[in-house]
């Protein structure tokens, strides 16, 4: 077999975001599906593979790639999303949310990351916190 046929495709472009969430919504949205959230798309702009995702999801890794529009992965997605939205409205930019979101250790939670917080379906708390910065911000 030719090493080209052996090739792995190359990963889809991200785009560049910056304050366009509806650009980013619509990156995630499911070509399969068009009521559903991609995992793939959003392991994409988060980089992690999706047994990590999985883990994150709380659900088999097979999940991901068998059933990605299951309930238990969609719901998932969906509160990181909304814990995202609300991170770059006081961020000004979707890029800097997703770097937050993933990588930024809150005191207020024993120095969890946001996306630990999502894991663990305290994603209520969370969005009350961001939204006293964003009153502290701005009030």
């Amino acid at each position: 077999m030719p090493n080209s046929e052996m090739a792995t495709p190359a990963a889809e472009a991200i785009p560049v975001f910056e304050c366009n969430f509806d650009l980013f919504m619509t990156f995630l949205n499911s070509e399969a599906n068009p009521a559903s959230i991609s995992p793939k798309r959003f392991g994409q702009v988060l980089s992690v593979d999706m047994q990590t995702l999985a883990a994150h999801a709380h659900v088999h890794r097979n999940t991901i790639t068998r059933a990605p529009d299951a309930e238990s992965i969609q719901s998932y997605l969906r509160e990181s999303v909304r814990v995202m939205r609300a991170a770059a409205d006081i961020a000004g930019s979707v890029e800097k949310a997703l770097y937050w979101f993933k990588n930024h250790p809150l005191p207020a939670f024993d120095y969890k990351t946001p996306q630990a917080l999502v894991s663990e379906k305290r994603t209520d708390a969370l969005i009350k916190y961001i939204q006293s910065l964003q009153a502290g911000f701005t009030g």
